[in-house]
Order: C-alpha cells, then structure tokens, then sequence
C-alpha cells in the first residue's frame, strides 16, 4: 500500500516523492495509552511569539526563509547548575577541533522549539504533547512511545502540516548558523539528527546550508486524502537508541576518525557509544535537562563557546 508524506504526492507541488513503507506505525491500532507520573525537567519555557508570513512558501522557496532568532537570548548557568564539565579538558577540546564530522540534534538545540510541540499547538493539543515531550528527552519512557503517544493526540494531516510550514518559519538558535559555518570552513561534514520530522527539518536545513542527504530524521505518513496514518518506523531516528543507530551508520558509511554528538536530550547522549560518538557536548542554552547535563562531556549554555574555541 502506498502512503505519502507531506511534499510527496505528484499532486501536490509541496511533494517530493511516494513513501512505500511495510513497517508503519498506525496510531490508535498500534499504541495503547498508558499512565505515567510526569515528571518536570529543569528548564525555562519560552513566551511562545506566534511568527506567521504568509508569503513563505515550502519546498520551492526554501531559501527565501528566514530564521527568527534576534530577540532570543541562551539560557545562562545559574551557580547551583554550574558542574565540572563546563570547562572542558585539553583531551576534549582536542577531539572537539579534530572532529571529522559534528552531528546535531535540531529541537531545543539548533532551534529554540520542540517541532512536535509547535505542530501540536498549531493544531490545538500543545500542552498535552509538550509533557510527553518532556517524557522522552528525560528518558523516562520509550522515545517510539513517546512519539506514537504525542502523534495520536492530535493525528495531524497533511493540509495541516502544510499549513503549519507555511506560517511559521523555523526559530533558528543564536550561534549556530555561525558555527555551522565555521565548521564547515574547517573541513568538518556536518549532520543532523532528530527525531522530529524530516518535513520540519528540511527548511532549517536549507537555512543552514546542509544538504538533505546529511538529514536523519522522522517521516509523517498519509493517506490517499491526506489523512494522517503514522510514521514510518524503518526510519532508525523513529524508536529509543535511534540517533545512536543513526550515528553509527554515519561514521561506518564515511569512515570517521573522530565524531561529535551534540543536543540536549537523553536520546543524543545515547550517540554516544563505541561506533558512534567519541564526544557528546550537552547544549543547554533552550533546555537544561540535568540528568543529560551531568553526563556530558562538555556542557554549554551558548553557541559561543564553541566558535571561539575552533578559533
């Protein structure tokens, strides 16, 4: 049977091709809802600025998108949150600068919004799927838990999702298109991982000059009418130790000597392990989840930090 995604029926010239898929997770037939305590992260929630343009359009007019970040400062650590690994050792740095190829978790990293969340606001169950957000990157439940939960709260289609891409333009992070630059300048191939979705995912990549051969993310699937029937779950970005799956695979396909993770979420310290991230750098500067903080190898609250040290 075949499903499209959004920008994927020859149809529709937001399309790019039909999604053909034996392993879709359906939502309402496949996942059952569960109870669970829920369990607040130490963060700082944003006052949400509802950025609509009206004259951006999807696929063909990705480069007319801009970024929305100006008036967004990083969060800053607070002396109870300082630790250890805010100064990184001379091995660390070493790798840092070294690195042949950097990988980025996108929500509440490169950008300053938890995509599912927007996506679910936008539609009229944000605050619902914003607690099973913060489920996953704690790690308390099972990410393809988390994401079949949160998807089956509102089953958006395909209109919707169009609809939402067109008027609200990505909310990119201050610094990072500045040190994606620069690392490329550097000689540094640089990819992103999430497990947001690739129809979200795609202009922000454009902004940043990525290719969409270096994108691992989530596929929405629809029907013949648009209607929302799932994810595709071949995607390895799509369950829990996902993004290390993705990593490995990055590293085993180019030969990596030296690879670097960095987000802010249990599902990017994951990454790293033997075959996948040598260096896992926690950015805490939208969500400082310090569960994740203490174990990284380097935590940062600003994009800063990490140009001035390739300089």
């Amino acid at each position: 049977m075949a499903f499209c995604s959004v920008f994927a029926c020859p149809e529709n010239i937001f399309m790019e091709g039909l999604v053909n898929s034996s392993r879709i997770t359906a939502i309402g037939t496949h996942f059952r809802q569960k109870s669970h305590a829920f369990v607040p992260t130490s963060s700082v929630q944003f006052t949400k600025s509802l950025y609509r343009n009206r004259n951006i359009g999807i696929e063909q007019h990705h480069r007319s998108l801009k970024p929305i970040a100006a008036s967004i400062q990083p969060l800053e650590a607070s002396p109870s949150s300082r630790s250890g690994n805010m100064l990184p050792s001379k091995e660390v740095l070493e790798l840092w600068r070294n690195a042949d190829a950097v990988c980025f978790d996108v929500d509440s990293t490169v950008c300053l919004d938890e995509g599912i969340d927007e996506l679910a606001e936008f539609c009229g169950a944000g605050k619902a799927v914003a607690e099973w957000t913060s489920r996953a990157m704690s790690g308390s439940v099972p990410f393809e838990e988390a994401l079949a939960a949160r998807l089956s709260l509102f089953n958006p289609s395909l209109s919707q999702v169009q609809d939402y891409l067109e008027k609200r333009p990505p909310r990119i992070s201050p610094g990072i298109a500045k040190l994606v630059n620069k690392l490329k300048a550097n000689g540094t191939t640089v990819y992103l991982v999430s497990g947001g979705f690739r129809q979200m995912i795609k202009p922000v990549a454009s902004i940043l000059g990525i290719p969409p051969e270096n994108v691992f993310a989530n596929q929405l699937l629809f029907g013949s009418n648009g209607e929302f029937v799932g994810f595709d779950e071949n995607e390895p970005t799509s369950r829990s130790g996902g993004k290390a799956t993705a990593v490995q695979q990055i590293r085993k396909a180019h030969n990596y000597k030296e690879l670097v993770m960095i987000g802010d979420g249990a599902t990017d310290l994951e990454a790293r392990q033997p075959g996948g991230a040598d260096l896992f750098i926690c950015y805490a500067g939208v969500q400082h989840r310090e569960a994740v903080a203490a174990k990284a190898d380097w935590l940062v609250f600003n994009f800063e930090e990490l140009i001035s040290s390739l300089e």
